[in-house]
């Protein structure tokens, strides 16, 4: 609950924009972001601002041409941000930050047992791949993503809307084997039951899918055990107005922000705890 003295704890008004970095913030970013080169020109561009012009970006939605004047150029910002997506630094710097953030909670690095789900979101009219979700009613796509048992990002796939979850778990599933290969215990709904994914996935080792069903009887909203842990999830990037729906053409660019959001919450935590 918020009272006065968590306000004061997590207050940024002494930051220039609410979004950008603390020191202790960017001591958990600086290390793995690229060197500078040895040859060709001089690196003038402080990687510092750019972050913290991605991270406004995130956090406030605005187009690219809506860049404050006081970061680094729109087009700078952009060149670094997709070099960045293209070679999936924020995949990697995600997963070191969950491996951080696990053993500061006397935690394994690696986790064992995941939750999955889906969301559906709208998409614009800037094109790309979509598609109908006719049980949500949305024409889009879907953010298929597994989280640990704290609800920390473990790996996300951006597929058309109309694409079912248990075909989207498949590839999804197959990704997150290699990157966690002692994660083998899945929490899911009953959208992803019956034997066919498992089917679909036993080439890629063992995998155990445990589907929490809701309490017979129980109308209206419940709460599920393990799977609140990922709606929670949703709800923390929902507060990201970036991803409030889905502005981009590449579901490349879209999961590149998911990643993104996953990292800002993550070192939050690490330098808050730090205090």
């Amino acid at each position: 609950m918020w009272t006065e003295t968590t306000r004061a704890n997590y207050d940024r008004r002494s930051l220039r924009y609410a979004s950008d970095l603390t020191d202790e913030e960017w001591r958990f970013i600086c290390p793995h972001l690229p060197a500078r080169r040895d040859r060709g020109r001089p690196r003038t561009t402080s990687l510092r601002e750019v972050v913290n012009a991605i991270l406004y970006l995130l956090r406030t939605g605005c187009p690219w041409r809506f860049l404050p004047a006081d970061f680094p150029p729109r087009s700078t910002v952009q060149r670094y941000f997709y070099a960045w997506r293209d070679n999936a630094l924020w995949p990697a710097l995600n997963r070191r930050l969950v491996e951080r953030h696990r053993q500061s909670q006397a935690r394994n690095a690696t986790p064992t047992a995941g939750v999955i789900d889906s969301q559906s979101v709208a998409t614009i009219q800037v094109g790309g791949p979509r598609g109908l979700d006719p049980f949500k009613r949305i024409k889009g796509r879907k953010r298929h993503i597994v989280t640990d048992t704290d609800g920390l990002l473990l790996d996300v796939l951006v597929h058309p809307a109309n694409v079912q979850d248990v075909h989207g778990a498949v590839p999804l599933l197959r990704s997150l084997r290699q990157t966690y290969p002692n994660l083998a215990h899945i929490f899911a709904d009953r959208v992803y039951r019956g034997p066919k994914l498992l089917k679909k996935i036993e080439d890629c080792g063992p995998w155990t899918i445990e589907i929490v069903e809701r309490p017979t009887g129980v109308k209206g909203f419940a709460l599920l055990p393990r799977r609140w842990v990922i709606e929670r999830t949703f709800a923390w990037f929902g507060r990201r107005r970036r991803l409030a729906k889905d502005f981009e053409v590449k579901q490349e660019t879209q999961t590149a922000w998911l990643y993104i959001a996953s990292i800002e919450l993550i070192i939050r935590r690490l330098a808050k705890a730090q205090e």
